[in-house]
């Protein structure tokens, strides 16, 4: 990675207002600057900021936008964030970074930082309980290790089968821990239970209603009957008289009345304790909306301090798992949903291609998806280069986000493919790519920017015959320093890679060899590195291909922006996200396009402007046939017919150099007659001339006996979390060494407890 500076301008004490298109801006506050590299460190970022604006290191939160979308904002928490800031800022001098404040509440709350966001009561955002909540006896305690993965299919005995009796259910009871003071919260369930004759629509309701009034009294109870027709619970102190017995009338099969009921605790009260997660799944799911990121520790603490009910770790953190699963759908069922989702995406936009595959076991492997909006938009218009590159994901089941971008006309980022995998492997990638090339109908020779990984360097040339693979100066560069055996400062470092980085850029093959010099002067290790990175793979001046002076992978951004947004979500809803971004960018450029007046598009317009600014300062020469000579700073020398000059700058980037400029002028003609095809509006137009069709509003769960006809998909495979335990051969007692005394060499003791004679 580079090291050009950027200056950060930190901003606080504003608030964020939505305008009228969606996007953010940012009013008042103040304002300061400080320089980062991809050398700097999180956590001395956070440190410098914390001085500046004078306040708590661990109470505030770093965001920024991305460049050309203020509509997310994305945090920074760590290292590896920080890194992609400024990676994204690359081509900017300046970054706007916002500081979040805990005691400052954002105008968005969407955007609000994840400490404030999990400082909000409960009171606040959710409404009272929603879900039934059994009651169990507290004998019944399973040992669920904490942070033990849940899963809503009958693992872990927490599964979807709310409506079976508490007895059937076994899980880790939570209690209440007595208050003088009655949590707000619960104060209105005093009254939910009235007396005899009470009437409830069926046994769920009557359930619930008998949880709500137990955590507003106070008091635990069990279950001495409990089915469909009838319920008795006790109070579970022994000897208090409180009893309450409810069962269905006679008159009706639905309606469950109370019968018999003594409502006096000679007990005083006791702990309280209620049965599984989804009770706490019930209390949050409102709030988790809002908040995706509620963290268990402060579901605890808001449990606590609005019901007065003590959970742990565990229990708050399976709550917040059933409440996902319950907003969300169901991330194993989404699985089984693929065949059906495929099929429906080539339905709704033909000419697409929508494919997965599974292991031999049936969980899910990889799943490849290209728009025909996008294929056509790539093929018709843009030029014949891809940017491949790799996003993590945070789901439950984790794995990468395989991305193949491009550069439309006026070098922004264009979507052609993506696909999910379960791990980014060399088979991965070699699948993607056998998916992408009959895709493409185009028999122009393409360009690939990517990683220099060995696997994906063969993938590429035995999928695409006669393409062209760029390495990723972004990749290359942290390879290099990953590999320098010698220990060198930071500032030597950086002066590498800024070398680095010129010799890339450098048009000409004695421009490059002058700057590796330069390298070798100061590591020969560094420069022996360097020439054998096969340099003709991403040196402008060697490389045989067209990469437009594009020569990082990391051109996908907007992929990244939509997996932060989306990567938590179930697979069948993270396609949808990707599909409605896809929609909607396309639909908007196109928009935009139509109002355009220009031959070219407008970034390549100002590029062409700032060439012929340069222009005056030359004086033209005619030479022989179509060649001319270009006096200025340097003599450059101008081949017409073969669109070339002496300088590169014609070649590397497909608009005219000043120098070829100087010359068109001169023969009376327009510099527009001699710009890449590829940079015109029409080209632009022809990009983003279809559109990505809408699938229809499904309900995915109805879909399951479809999908179980297709093909069974089961989720991928999860490593369980921990550290994997050890296998042990034979018993403990086998490989445990017998101590021996070093005095008589007998067994079982050493030299100073040694009782021989000498």
């Amino acid at each position: 990675m580079a090291t050009k500076k950027i200056i950060a301008i930190c901003q606080s004490g504003g608030e964020f207002e939505t305008e009228n298109d969606g996007s953010l801006s940012y009013r008042g506050g103040d304002a300061h600057a400080i320089d980062i590299d991809d050398q700097m460190k999180f956590s001395d970022f956070k440190m410098e900021v914390a001085e500046m604006f004078n306040c708590s290191f661990g109470a505030m939160s770093i965001k920024y936008f991305l460049p050309g979308n203020r509509k997310t904002l994305i945090t920074v928490s760590n290292d590896k964030d920080l890194e992609r800031m400024i990676k994204f800022h690359g081509d900017s001098i300046t970054a706007d970074v916002y500081i979040v404040m805990e005691e400052n509440g954002a105008a968005d709350v969407s955007n609000m930082s994840d400490s404030r966001s999990s400082r909000t009561t409960l009171s606040e955002a959710v409404p009272p309980l929603e879900l039934p909540l059994d009651v169990v006896d507290d004998t019944t305690q399973p040992n669920i290790p904490l942070g033990a993965p849940l899963d809503i299919d009958g693992t872990n005995h927490i599964d979807a089968h709310f409506n079976l009796p508490p007895e059937v259910l076994s899980v880790r009871p939570l209690s209440v821990v007595p208050y003088e003071k009655h949590a707000k919260a619960a104060e209105q369930w005093q009254d939910t239970i009235t007396g005899v004759g009470q009437r409830f629509s069926s046994v769920h309701e009557f359930r619930e209603t008998l949880r709500k009034y137990a955590i507003a009294h106070q008091f635990a109870f069990k279950y001495k009957k409990n089915d469909s027709h009838r319920v008795t619970v006790k109070c579970k102190a022994e000897g208090c008289p409180w009893r309450i017995h409810a069962s269905r009338l006679s008159a009706t099969q639905l309606s469950i009345c109370i019968k018999t009921m003594n409502p006096t605790h000679t007990c005083g009260g006791s702990a309280v304790t209620v049965g599984h997660q989804s009770w706490v799944a019930g209390i949050i799911k409102e709030k988790l909306k809002i908040f995706p990121d509620y963290k268990p520790k402060d579901i605890v603490n808001d449990i606590k301090q609005e019901y007065g009910i003590q959970l742990n770790y565990c229990q708050a953190w399976r709550g917040k798992e059933i409440a996902k699963e319950q907003l969300q759908g169901s991330y194993k069922d989404a699985y089984s949903q693929l065949p059906f989702l495929c099929d429906k995406i080539m339905e709704t936009n033909p000419g697409s291609l929508a494919t997965f595959t599974t292991k031999e076991d049936s969980s899910f492997q990889r799943l490849f998806i290209a728009f025909h909006a996008s294929l056509s938009g790539f093929v018709q218009g843009c030029r014949p280069l891809l940017f491949l590159d790799s996003i993590p994901l945070k789901s439950k089941y984790q794995g990468v986000l395989l991305t193949a971008t491009a550069a439309d006309g006026n070098d922004s980022v264009f979507p052609v493919a993506f696909a999910f995998v379960d791990a980014e492997t060399n088979d991965n990638w070699h699948w993607f790519l056998s998916q992408l090339k009959p895709a493409l109908s185009t028999s122009c020779p393409l360009t690939f920017v990517a990683d220099r990984q060995k696997g994906l360097r063969e993938s590429i040339s035995e999928n695409f015959k006669d393409s062209y693979h760029g390495y990723c100066l972004h990749y290359l560069t942290e390879q290099l320093i990953r590999d320098l055996k010698v220990q060198f400062s930071r500032d030597v470092k950086g002066i590498m890679i800024e070398d680095l980085y010129h010799a890339a850029f450098a048009p000409r093959p004695e421009e490059f060899h002058k700057i590796t010099e330069g390298i070798k002067s100061l590591s020969l290790e560094a420069y022996n590195w360097i020439m054998q990175s096969e340099p003709q793979n991403w040196a402008n001046s060697l490389f045989q291909g067209a990469r437009y002076n594009h020569m990082k992978s990391n051109f996908g951004e907007l992929f990244y922006s939509w997996a932060s947004d989306a990567d938590e979500l179930p697979i069948i809803q993270m396609v949808d996200v990707i599909r409605g971004e896809i929609m909607e960018l396309i639909y908007f450029r196109r928009t935009d396009s139509d109002q355009w007046l220009t031959r070219l598009t407008p970034s390549m317009e100002e590029k062409l402007e700032k060439e012929s600014l340069k222009v005056s300062a030359l004086q033209v020469q005619p030479t022989t046939g179509s060649k001319f000579e270009v006096q200025g700073e340097f003599t450059e020398v101008v081949d017409m017919d073969g669109w070339d000059c002496s300088c590169k700058g014609w070649q590397l980037t497909g608009l005219p150099c000043c120098h070829a400029i100087a010359v068109i002028n001169c023969i009376g003609r327009s510099p527009y007659d001699y710009c890449s095809r590829y940079f015109s509006t029409e080209s632009y137009r022809l990009t983003y001339a279809e559109s990505v069709k809408p699938i229809p509003d499904t309900d995915w769960a109805m879909q399951n006996d479809y999908s179980e006809a297709a093909m069974t998909v089961t989720p991928p495979t999860r490593r369980p979390p921990g550290r994997p335990t050890t296998k042990k051969v034979g018993s403990q007692e086998a490989m445990k060494r017998q101590l021996q005394c070093s005095k008589c060499k007998g067994l079982g003791h050493n030299k100073a407890t040694c009782k021989e004679l000498l």
